[in-house]
């Protein structure tokens, strides 16, 4: 398997195209050692879920069922997640990417999604590029399909936590979930729900938001680190803090869970974009260090 390693500074990027066109870590070089930013993946690992981060695209996380109406047509998806009737993040993530470009500080994923399924074929492409305060990543997604293609897009960064890890971000409103973790009503972003400077590790949260700033802060002050995760390009921001374990996940992302599945005149208010053939869709994002 293939690792593509980018370096500026302190610090180092390791990336996998084919598992997902992944991010496998994203680490900080301190005095002989490695101080993980994001999860790191297993060395060799192949499986994406177990990846530093990975994108999502065309849409973000679950369509109810798999079965969404577009333009008078019913599309069916298969469910592509053990254990999940929802397939949910698309085709990207679940593929091989290819490497068009690369030096020591930057790097350029593609991937072609030919149709089936989903019926729109369309290109996909990641650039990253590092300096020696953080990563900046661009998303980005191109109709290629006569018809009009809905799309929506996201990053699925994993970062490591303890007891003492903070996430500090501004939101609107919040989407409470069912067992299926598919929405149920969107609330009041307080509480147990609210994000502003709250411990973040073992939190039980697998929940959207809505009204996101574009910035969100995660502190390790037990390591000393800090890092600002911003994004012009996403207004919502999801969240997936488990009852246990040692990682969360903190999501930029254009659409609400389940989009899909509402009236198509409710789309764009839900963060849906109708691609023209040959528009695109871009998210970008920058992961910076807070010194």
């Amino acid at each position: 398997m293939t690792r593509l390693v980018l370096r500026a500074g302190a610090l180092e990027l390791a990336l996998a195209p084919e598992v997902g066109g992944s991010i496998a870590r994203f680490d900080l070089l301190k005095e002989g050692a490695r101080e993980p930013i994001m999860r790191p993946a297993p060395d060799g690992g192949r499986d994406v879920l177990q990846a530093a981060s990975f994108p999502l695209v065309p849409f973000a996380n679950r369509i109810r069922g798999g079965t969404f109406e577009c333009d008078g047509r019913m599309i069916t998806l298969t469910p592509n997640m053990p254990g999940d009737r929802s397939p949910l993040h698309g085709q990207g993530w679940l593929s091989v990417w290819s490497v068009e470009s690369a030096d020591e500080r930057s790097a350029r994923l593609a991937f072609r999604h030919p149709g089936g399924e989903w019926p729109w074929t369309y290109d996909a492409r990641q650039s990253f590029t590092l300096d020696e305060n953080g990563l900046a990543v661009e998303l980005a997604c191109r109709n290629l399909s006569a018809e009009p293609m809905p799309c929506g897009l996201g990053l699925h960064p994993y970062f490591p936590c303890n007891r003492d890890t903070r996430l500090d971000a501004m939101v609107e409103a919040v989407w409470t979930i069912d067992a299926d973790v598919l929405p149920v009503a969107r609330e009041s972003a307080s509480g147990r729900y609210g994000l502003e400077d709250r411990a973040i590790c073992g939190q039980g949260l697998d929940n959207g938001y809505d009204g996101w700033n574009g910035t969100t802060r995660i502190t390790w002050p037990d390591r000393g680190l800090a890092l600002e995760l911003t994004s012009a390009d996403a207004e919502r921001f999801q969240v997936f803090s488990p009852p246990e374990g040692d990682f969360f996940v903190a999501e930029p992302v254009q659409n609400a869970n389940a989009a899909l599945n509402a009236p198509q005149e409710q789309w764009a208010s839900l963060g849906l974009t109708r691609l023209a053939q040959g528009e695109e869709a871009r998210l970008r994002a920058r992961f910076t260090l807070v010194k």
